[in-house]
């Protein structure tokens, strides 16, 4: 039977009254972390730390090699190997990049939430890898670097620790942002300058750059958290 309509009202319900009453659209939303993302992965950070540190090295040297996102590696099996490598510390837990993963994810994960923040992450792990190891692949292609490049070490969490940085500068405000950006951009300056690392360290450039592109992004991304 079709509801009647009479001066305003549906079968005697005000208007407005009734209109209310109809659920809104649904948002899409990432589903949830049920436990905290930044707590989890320092755990799991913080047990491969400890293997690396007390197992036998010819073990651990076994576990980064398998867990290396070199081009060989990529080339083969390039999910698994994008993901292992993010389990590992560079230069193990007392790394500066470990206090920088702590202290910057968790900020994030208060103004985006667990799963954002581990996209915001992972996305910038993957593509500053991708950006530093397709280059190889191409030197190596025409010549320009001998073929033991394409089983170059490569792991450890220090990309998506820079893109996170980059992400997080864009949602504070700007006496906190530029200072930031200015100190670890100047940080990785130096890094470069220094030449010790020039791939991993354009890495960390270009995962600081993922972080600040993304800028749209998480802001929408906190006002719709909030």
């Amino acid at each position: 039977m079709e509801p009647t309509v009479v001066s305003g009202s549906l079968d005697g319900i005000p208007a407005q009254r009734a209109l209310r009453r109809i659920p809104a659209s649904p948002r899409r939303r990432f589903p949830r972390i049920p436990v905290p993302f930044t707590l989890s992965y320092a755990a799991v950070l913080a047990l491969t730390s400890y293997v690396a540190a007390h197992a036998d090295p010819a073990l651990v040297h076994a576990l980064h090699q398998g867990s290396s996102t070199d081009v060989a590696h990529l080339l083969r099996e390039p999910v698994l190997v994008l993901i292992a490598s993010a389990l590992w510390v560079a230069g193990g837990f007392t790394s500066p990049f470990v206090l920088g993963f702590l202290v910057v994810l968790t900020a994030l994960e208060r103004r985006l939430g667990g799963t954002r923040t581990a996209v915001v992450f992972l996305v910038g792990h993957v593509l500053a890898t991708l950006a530093t190891e397709v280059p190889v692949g191409l030197a190596v292609l025409v010549g320009d670097l001998p073929d033991s490049s394409l089983h170059r070490l490569d792991y450890g969490i220090s990309f998506g620790v820079a893109t996170s940085v980059g992400a997080l500068a864009g949602l504070l405000r700007p006496w906190l942002r530029w200072p930031l950006l200015a100190a670890f951009g100047g940080m990785l300056l130096q890094d470069l300058i220094a030449f010790t690392d020039p791939m991993t360290n354009w890495g960390h450039l270009i995962a600081l750059a993922t972080g600040m592109a993304a800028w749209p992004r998480v802001r929408r991304w906190r006002r719709e958290r909030a």
